[in-house]
């Protein structure tokens, strides 16, 4: 009987994470569950935290998933010279396709559109754009409003680590970064899809700059479940 308690207790401590369930992703000393796409920017893991480094080419992102309801949490901290974000519920094109928002840009097998959460401080926008989301790839516009911005987006600290915490849920999508809301729309094109850290693509010349994360974790959200 003690044999088949504790055989039981070993089968449930490998089963795979439920809704409801914190899975830790910046964890152990391999990135072997995560995937590379995109550009030639290289990822690293030591010491629970995850270092993206700039290469040649194209946009980089390490991938997993894919994640439909869920809360995603992470700590990012990112040279000031470099532009970054997580892509949540994303994909990658399966054949060559214009891109929706300039129909004679075509887009690349492999290329990753959909969601992305910035983590930047550099942009157009008075005191960059952490928080806010930037449709990759497809429709390449601003999805949030801008309303207030510059005071929300002034808690990200450039070079320092920042506090992540991004609800997806249904359509309806938000951000908060280092405790202050920032980002809160709705938008229906993408139910599910992977989440993905992306190292920017940098110009000729320049570089190399890195981005890092840590403490990163998720959790899938329950059908109906209230999330504040």
């Amino acid at each position: 009987m003690r044999f088949v308690y504790s055989a039981l207790l070993l089968v449930v401590s490998f089963l795979p994470a439920t809704a409801g369930d914190w899975l830790e992703l910046s964890t152990g000393s391999t990135l072997e569950d995560w995937t590379k796409v995109g550009g030639e920017a290289s990822y690293v893991i030591k010491d629970g935290v995850i270092t993206g480094t700039t290469g040649v080419g194209k946009n980089t992102f390490l991938t997993r998933g894919p994640y439909s309801d869920f809360i995603l949490e992470f700590d990012v901290r990112c040279d000031s010279e470099l532009n970054s974000g997580v892509q949540i519920r994303s994909h990658q094109y399966a054949k060559e396709t214009p891109q929706e928002s300039k129909p004679n840009r075509m887009r690349e097998k492999g290329e990753v559109y959909g969601y992305q959460c910035e983590i930047t401080s550099k942009t157009n926008r008075e005191n960059g754009c952490a928080g806010n989301f930037w449709d990759e790839g497809r429709r390449t516009q601003w999805l949030d409003s801008t309303v207030k911005a510059a005071e929300k987006q002034a808690v990200y600290k450039s070079g320092k680590w920042n506090k992540f915490r991004v609800i997806a849920q249904g359509n309806r999508i938000r951000s908060f970064v280092n405790g202050v809301s920032v980002a809160d729309f709705q938008d229906d094109r993408d139910a599910s899809g992977f989440i993905g850290l992306q190292v920017h693509s940098i110009k000729q010349g320049t570089g190399p700059f890195s981005v890092s994360w840590k403490q990163v974790r998720i959790r899938e959200l329950t059908n109906g479940e209230k999330v504040e």
